[in-house]
């Protein structure tokens, strides 16, 4: 399992990868998590809001920062 988190690396973009890596803790997976802060491959991603979260490839959410709780029922899924 993979997650990437889309966004040029805001303040709201570290928190959503904070949010994530809390989640992945929580359910003491090991799943990667990656940054892509390059516009071009977030626009191949549909994404036209950040900060996004994809997970295998699926964006989840953009345009905002989901909490814990929702990122580790998605991962759950």
């Amino acid at each position: 399992m993979k997650i990437e988190i889309l966004g040029s690396g805001c303040a709201n973009c570290r928190r959503l990868e904070e949010n994530a890596k809390k989640a992945v803790s929580e359910l003491g997976m090991k799943i990667e998590i990656s940054k892509v802060t390059d516009m071009t491959k977030i626009i191949e991603f549909g994404v036209m809001s950040t900060p996004a979260i994809a997970i295998d490839g699926k964006v989840k959410a953009s345009g905002r920062i989901p909490d814990v709780k929702e990122i580790v029922g998605w991962l759950k899924e």
